[in-house]
């Protein structure tokens, strides 16, 4: 028998798919290995049934998209969770997620939490000022939580970001029933436990929330396909003025000319985003397309 789903998890071999008759331990087909493609949660696929042998995972249907980091497919929204200490936020990080979105073209929130503990406008106001949608949330407050619940209501979206930012937290004041595992922040590392070791969707609001494991640095170059010459593209306060600089092929380092430059002198871009654009264009400027 054949059934259509949604795959929850891989862990190890075997992968966790819900269908309309619940949820069914499989393996994939050994053709996925031969094709180079793996099965990721959020893939939609078809299963087989077996009553004297493992589930089956027999076809992975098209993606309307993927990301390497977290590896997870179908993605609606991409959550950023940042706090503002304990860990301290990690600007190319976050402008590393929020380009690989734009890249794929996934709605992308920032949510800021433990605003309790530093002032967060500085943040907050950075990326108000890109035009990334912004909140300041409290697993532990109730601050903001309706207003995030909100925002994943009906979608597929991942919660990501540094171990320790209060991912777990928040999805549990999403929904007290899921209670995730969280863990305190090391006081002498000043970063948090890996307490979510694999990525996993649940149920929420018509839709799926995924949990996602921290991590404190992302390759591009090991990572996702896009190269130096997307990434203009990848900076949503760079669109307006693409294309005005007085070289087509301006690459927006230090070149004569160039109205991104020209833009960064005068505010319209922040110095922080720039630098992150840098040291991005530096980690891809040696990646080129295979013909």
């Amino acid at each position: 028998m054949q059934k259509s789903g949604i795959i929850l998890k891989g862990v190890g071999s075997f992968y966790y798919v819900e269908t309309d008759e619940g949820v069914f331990e499989c393996r994939a087909r050994g053709i996925f290995r031969k094709d180079g493609k793996t099965p990721l949660p959020g893939d939609k696929v078809l299963i087989s049934l077996h009553s004297d042998s493992e589930n089956t995972v027999d076809t992975i249907y098209p993606r309307t998209n993927s990301f390497t980091r977290p590896p997870i497919a179908n993605l609606d929204l991409l959550v950023l969770v940042v706090s503002v200490c304990e860990p301290k936020p990690n600007f190319q990080v976050i402008d590393k997620l929020l380009a690989t979105a734009q890249y794929k073209d996934v709605e992308t929130q920032l949510v800021i939490t433990k605003a309790d503990k530093r002032n967060y406008t500085d943040i907050f106001d950075l990326y108000k000022k890109v035009g990334i949608k912004t909140i300041v949330a409290s697993g532990i407050t109730g601050e903001g939580i309706e207003t995030l619940g909100e925002s994943v209501k009906g979608k597929v979206s991942a919660f990501v970001g540094n171990s320790g930012v209060g991912k777990s937290t928040l999805i549990n004041a999403l929904d007290e029933s899921l209670n995730l595992e969280t863990a305190r922040i090391s006081k002498k590392l000043g970063r948090g436990k890996h307490t979510t070791r694999y990525i996993e969707l649940f149920k929420f609001g018509e839709g799926f929330i995924a949990d996602t494991p921290g991590f404190a640095s992302i390759d591009l170059v090991a990572g996702e396909e896009f190269l130096k010459e997307d990434l203009q593209f990848c900076f949503v306060e760079f669109l307006p003025h693409l294309g005005k600089c007085k070289f087509a092929d301006c690459s927006h380092i230090n070149t004569s000319g160039c109205e991104i430059i020209e833009q960064l002198k005068k505010g319209n871009i922040t110095e922080s985003r720039y630098e992150s654009y840098l040291s991005m264009y530096d980690e891809l400027k040696d990646k080129y397309a295979w013909s």
